[in-house]
């Protein structure tokens, strides 16, 4: 097994992949180095004397600059590294030729013939679950919608899996854009195609009325979407049942089938990161991605924040001069939105994440990004939009973990695969798929973790490690359980900015 690795040839330092104890010597790049300090895994050593204000190298690129002179062998952490990201600068856009490129622009590359069992809707796309959500839609309601979907478990039948509430704050006293952003996210989950079937729960006296609901979904199957508004009817429990009984009715018509892999959309997130998941389980999602949009499918990358210092890499990929635009737009938008609270963009990494080896958000989204692979960027979503176009879209989001799950399910994700080195047990709306940094946590916490990508740093290939995930991925498309599923962990997080009245 590997005890340590340089990312990078021109790396100045070495990851962990295990505890290293002082007064042990690793070999990288043809130099022998003393280690003059412990480094715990996931954590940095310098291969050689670094000046103070030099740059650090990790993944090739700078990941900050030395605060101090920083010896061979010695511990490269927030002690003796700062970041070098500020709030000035302007995008370039340096495109990187796609092999698929033609004269007439990027062409989606077609399926490869693998399948799913799912389910197709009327509109000709597909699910990989048939549930009847409840959504609320005003946080008043809150109670109602779960007592609904706990007093009427007795309806599932059939083809059904399951009836879900879904709890949140919002949809009344907001204010401009923040009303509009929860208008659009809660229009948007209710349009999933993994949602046989929908029952939105309102008071009847909200800022979120029904008519401002109803035309943020467009044109929608009314045999597939109920209102149910309190205030309106004598015992909303009452009612509420005879819509989930039509709802059920609905969702019990429709039957898994074979389905090609070009209609499935992946959420790509990563929460409770370490110094390992830039190593292990990013870039093997990132593997997994590529195989994905290889073949015709959709990839979703959203964690906006966890983008800055590691622009250039999706930057350069975007398939023309407005994909970049709107990517560069995006990340300036949320530069901004940092400064016009008061904040600096590099107020990142978390304590879990510096605990874990990561040190500098440029450290941090280094690894991050590479859950998005090598593929084109094909598109840019706004924050609650729904996916329009193949391949790898870049997403409007926070890097918060509900928030992040919830825009990437709203935007039309199927299942989500979300990297962690610490662990976390919640889930999303849609199929989330916990995916370990390292082999210890997998084994601390089997009933979290569905993949263990730890064995990265041991013997397996990433390519190996990409085609065991998105064997999986096909598995849990066709029906299998996530452990967030059998332990009955959903929820949802919608993003505030502005003022409540």
């Amino acid at each position: 097994m590997r005890r340590y690795i340089r990312i990078a040839e021109n790396d100045d330092v070495a990851v962990a992949l295990t505890d290293l104890r002082s007064g042990e010597t690793i070999e990288c790049g043809g130099a022998r180095i003393r280690l003059c300090e412990d480094i715990e895994r996931g954590h940095k050593v310098a291969l050689r004397h670094i000046a103070e204000g030099e740059p650090v190298m990790k993944y090739g690129v700078p990941i900050g600059y030395a605060s101090c002179s920083i010896s061979p062998g010695g511990h490269v952490h927030t002690h003796n590294l700062r970041t070098g990201l500020t709030v000035e600068g302007q995008y370039v856009y340096h495109p990187v030729r796609q092999p698929e490129e033609t004269a007439a622009g990027y062409v989606q590359p077609a399926g490869n013939g693998d399948v799913f069992q799912g389910f197709r809707r009327k509109d000709g796309r597909v699910g990989i679950r048939n549930d009847i959500w409840i959504i609320p839609a005003v946080g008043c309601v809150n109670d109602v919608a779960e007592r609904l979907a706990a007093q009427n478990q007795d309806l599932i039948r059939g083809s059904v899996d399951g009836i879900y509430a879904f709890s949140h704050a919002f949809g009344c006293s907001q204010t401009g854009a923040d009303h509009e952003r929860t208008k659009k996210l809660l229009a948007s989950l209710a349009d999933h195609p993994n949602a046989g079937a929908v029952l939105i729960v309102g008071l009847g006296c909200e800022n979120l009325t029904r008519s401002q609901f109803e035309e943020a979904l467009g044109d929608y199957d009314r045999e597939r979407i109920h209102f149910l508004i309190c205030q309106e009817t004598a015992d909303e429990l009452a009612e509420g049942r005879r819509l989930l009984q039509r709802c059920t009715e609905h969702a019990e018509k429709f039957r898994r089938s074979p389905m090609p892999v070009s209609k499935l959309v992946v959420g790509l997130k990563c929460g409770g990161s370490d110094g390992l998941s830039g190593i292990t389980a990013n870039p093997a999602v990132g593997c997994f991605s590529d195989l994905l949009t290889g073949s015709g499918g959709t990839a979703i990358l959203t964690e906006v924040p966890e983008m800055f210092g590691a622009e250039s890499v999706l930057l350069d990929r975007c398939i023309n001069k407005s994909v970049f635009d709107r990517s560069a737009a995006m990340l300036t938008g949320f530069r901004d939105y940092f400064v016009s609270h008061g904040e600096t963009v590099y107020e990142n990494p978390s304590p879990g994440n510096k605990a874990g080896g990561i040190t500098t958000l440029e450290d941090k989204s280094c690894g991050c990004v590479q859950k998005g692979g090598t593929m084109p960027v094909t598109d840019v979503l706004d924050y609650g939009d729904r996916v329009r176009r193949k391949g790898l879209n870049l997403l409007c989001g926070p890097g918060n973990d509900l928030v992040s799950v919830t825009v990437l399910t709203a935007a039309g994700a199927h299942l989500i695969l979300f990297t962690t080195g610490r662990g976390t047990p919640f889930g999303a709306p849609s199929p989330t798929v916990k995916i370990s940094t390292n082999s210890a946590l997998a084994e601390k916490k089997p009933g979290w973790i569905d993949f263990d990508a730890g064995t990265v740093a041991g013997d397996e290939d990433l390519s190996a490690a990409g085609k065991r995930l998105y064997d999986l991925v096909l598995d849990i498309a066709s029906g299998k359980k996530t452990c967030s599923e059998k332990n009955d962990y959903r929820s949802i997080a919608i993003w505030k900015d502005g003022v409540t009245l």
